[in-house]
This record gives C-alpha cells, structure tokens and sequence, in this order.
C-alpha cells in the first residue's frame, strides 16, 4: 500500500511539473504571439508601426518591393528598425507560381513556376543585402510570397538555410513548441476578421500553450486582404492587456527561442 502511494505522489508531482512547464513554456509565458506583416505595404509604416508603438509592441515586416516603393521607404523602415521592429525578406519581387487556381494576378517574369532554384535563391540573396543596408543586420527570417515553398517539386529554401534562422509559410496551425518545423511556421491569414475574432484566436493559443502567428496585409486598407483598424487596435490592446501571459515578440526571437527549446530536448 505504501509502494503504491509512493507511486501515485510520484506521478502525480511529475504530472503536476510537466503542466507547470507546460504553461510556462514560452519564455516563462503561457503562449508566443507573434504580429507579421507581408509585402512592406505603405500603410505599415502610416498605419501600423505607430499603433505597435503607441502600445510598446513590436512586429515582423516581410519587405518585397514588387510595387517600386521601397527606395521612398527607406528612412522610414531604418527607424522601425531602430525601435525593435523586425524587418523580414519576403524576395525582391514576390514571385509566386502563376499555374495554380486564383493565380491572374501573377506577370509572367515573376511566376514562380518559371523560376530555377537558383534564380530565387540569388533573389533572396539580394534582398538580404538590402535589408542589411537598411538594418544593419545579418541575422534574419524568410516569408514565402503566397506560402509557394516548392519550385516543381524542390524545395527552395534548403540551399538557404545558413541564411535563415527561419520560414514563415501560411498553413494556418497552432502548435507545440517541440512540433514546429523552423522552416515552414505555420499562421493565420487575416482578412475581414473583426477584432473580437481576432481575440478568440489568442485565447485559443493561451489554452492550448501553442504559437500563434498572424499574417496581416492591408490594415486599414491598400490590399484586397484587408484588416480594419479597430479590430487591429483592439488586438493590440488586448494583446498588451496582457502581455504578463503572452510572449510577444518578433518573429526572429521566438524562432531563436524554438530552435534553443528543440536543441536542448533533442
């Protein structure tokens, strides 16, 4: 009888040790947030550094400029990223595979399905030496224009992993800290949800000690995949709320954190 006890306050201290890490996984927090931005937009820098900062968060900017504008943005995204904001590689000019359903949109120079491996790879390349000139950083991570990780069937950014410490992609999952692939991080594509939607998908990644990363375009207007203001504000302000449950930060921190976390369990 006493073996049996011994057993059951063992296992039941290890059960209660393994929730305790458990919600506390995330940088001594119960859940990561993190808050990208895709295509290096105008209105990021009118509309959304300044709602970041007005409430002491910091967010991930995927910067292409395949609309001609970012020369004009530069001085601007250097003080972003001066104030703690991450400025990603989203490729020089968006190149996304113009033979899938819904793909008009794609010019043929920059369809993906007409690239080599090397001809993107060299892309990626470039854009890093441009955002080392506006940041001055060498450290950095990737989003996939249109979440196309594949040209035919290989795999771009294998010859690119030195590069990256890691990918966005755009499956939309929440997971595990231990589960998440470094080089095809999940995220929820937002377009339309109001901000209470917005809210419920935090609450989700809080009980469930998970990820959450948001994929935002337009917020406040200037791309078909659009976010209002309010209910971007309102999820920066619950977000900050409480910010003593969630972790939120860039992507290139919470990918760093993960790849420590998998190493060590490893």
């Amino acid at each position: 009888m006493k073996k049996i006890l011994l057993l059951f306050i063992i296992s039941f201290g290890t059960l209660v040790n393994l929730k305790a890490q458990t919600a506390t996984t995330w940088h001594g927090k119960s859940c990561a947030v993190v808050l990208t931005y895709d295509d290096g937009l105008n209105v990021d820098l009118s509309n959304v550094v300044p709602a970041l900062d007005s409430v002491g968060l910091k967010g991930t900017f995927y910067i292409s400029d395949y609309f001609g504008g970012l020369s004009a943005q530069i001085p601007k995204w250097r003080a972003a990223a001066a104030e703690g904001h991450e400025l990603g590689n989203h490729t020089v000019y968006h190149p996304c595979a113009g033979n899938m359903s819904g793909r008009s949109f794609v010019k043929p120079d920059y369809d993906l399905s007409r690239y080599t491996v090397r001809r993107i790879t060299d892309e990626m390349k470039t854009m890093n030496t441009l955002l080392k000139a506006i940041d001055g950083k060498s450290k950095r991570t990737f989003a996939y224009p249109c979440g196309d990780t594949k040209i035919d069937d290989t795999s771009y950014i294998d010859p690119m992993k030195n590069d990256f410490v890691a990918a966005r992609g755009v499956i939309p999952e929440m997971l595990a800290i231990e589960k998440i692939d470094l080089y095809n991080i999940g995220c929820y594509s937002i377009n339309g949800q109001s901000g209470d939607e917005l809210i419920a998908l935090v609450k989700k990644a809080m009980d469930t000690h998970t990820l959450l990363v948001f994929l935002f375009h337009g917020v406040g207007g200037e791309h078909a995949l659009n976010v209002s203001l309010p209910a971007h504000s309102q999820l920066l302000h619950y977000l900050k709320q409480n910010e003593n449950k969630i972790w939120i930060a860039p992507m290139i921190d919470v990918a760093e954190f993960i790849k420590s976390s998998q190493q060590k369990n490893n």
